[in-house]
């Protein structure tokens, strides 16, 4: 179960912890810089590890703030990344539309991250799926939008193409699970505020 989330600070009303995981090369360091530094680089340099950025944001009247995880893709890392699903509350599973590999080899690998993501984070993590690189020419394009949705459907989660080089949809899909979760948490203050009044009888 994730830990609930931080109260009573000064500088924000949730903090949300979510994690990008997918196959090494698509995109996953450029979607978070991208979204956290506004900022796109050509230059490819492979994650080692793990590493992190923070971004504020305001939703529906609340200050959210997000401590987004970039994992490595390659197998050498994979145990070390797993020490990070349990602490996720949302999970990104990152795909390039341009390389038929990261998304389907007889649907391995989107499969894969997902079983490991059922393997070790919550029972209640959000999830959302995402196919980047979508600037590129369609000649280019080796996984077709209905394809992606398809997979998302199969799974129940939400589905976007996004694009780091120009921005598409990068604001909408961290925006977008970040309000599930605030919602998810929500529900569960809630829960607790009901349970906490009804027990106060029974307490010495």
């Amino acid at each position: 179960m994730a830990a609930p989330p931080a109260r009573a600070r000064a500088d924000y009303d949730y903090l949300i912890k979510l994690l990008l995981i997918g196959d090494s090369g698509v995109g996953k360091s450029c979607l978070l810089l991208r979204f956290s530094d506004g900022s796109f680089t050509t230059s490819f340099i492979t994650t080692i590890g793990i590493d992190f950025k923070i971004r504020t944001i305001e939703l529906d009247g609340k200050r959210i703030k997000l401590q987004i995880w970039d994992t490595a893709g390659q197998e050498r890392f994979r145990t070390i990344t797993t020490a990070y699903y349990r602490g996720a509350m949302g999970i990104l599973l990152v795909y390039d539309v341009t390389d038929e590999s990261s998304f389907n080899t007889n649907f391995a690998d989107i499969k894969n991250w997902i079983r490991n993501i059922e393997q070790h984070a919550s029972d209640n993590v959000n999830k959302i799926l995402v196919g980047n690189k979508a600037d590129m020419d369609e000649s280019k394009r080796a996984v077709p939008t209905s394809k992606g949705q398809a997979l998302a459907d199969e799974y129940g989660i939400k589905f976007f193409e996004t694009s780091a080089k120009t921005n598409l949809n990068v604001e909408q899909v961290f925006f977008s699970i970040a309000r599930d979760i605030k919602q998810r948490l929500a529900e569960t203050d809630s829960r607790v505020e009901v349970w906490g009044l009804v027990s106060l009888p029974c307490q010495n």
